[in-house]
């Protein structure tokens, strides 16, 4: 992690669980050795926003990796599925379209208690998108 840029794009719907994500991801980021101030942090509205807040921010070329963070619970409409989707298939279009990491750190649960019990998912996630920073930096330096 060290000498790194990570940007971490977090959802603001469902902030009590998001909020608590992102500490977790700042907490695993301080463990890497990523410096807090190599940290950029974009709040976005919900999950749906932010595969297009991480392809701006991968863009940009400023960041090792992009960590997206979220949390979608099931109501009682259809639309949980649609939102789950497209924040998938968006986060990974990012990640393909910039060859810049993008992580998944987005629950996709049925209620608020299985996302309580997975609030540290935002963590594996940092851990994820450094490992795959790391790779491709030594795919770099060796091509």
């Amino acid at each position: 992690g060290r000498r790194r840029s990570v940007a971490v794009v977090v959802s603001r719907f469902n902030g009590g669980l998001t909020n608590r994500m992102l500490q977790n991801a700042l907490d695993a980021l301080d463990e890497a050795g990523v410096a807090q101030d190599a940290v950029t942090i974009m709040p976005v509205p919900g999950a749906f926003e932010l595969p297009l807040a991480a392809m701006a921010l991968a863009k940009t070329r400023r960041y090792a990796c992009v960590v997206a963070i979220g949390a979608i619970v099931r109501g009682e409409t259809p639309h949980f599925e649609y939102v789950a989707n497209e924040a998938a298939s968006g986060l990974q279009l990012a990640g393909i379209e910039t060859g810049v990491p993008v992580a998944f750190g987005v629950l996709t649960v049925e209620n608020v208690e299985q996302a309580e019990a997975r609030i540290d998912k935002a963590g594996e996630a940092v851990r994820s998108a450094l490992e795959m920073a790391d790779v491709f930096a030594r795919l770099r330096a060796s091509a």
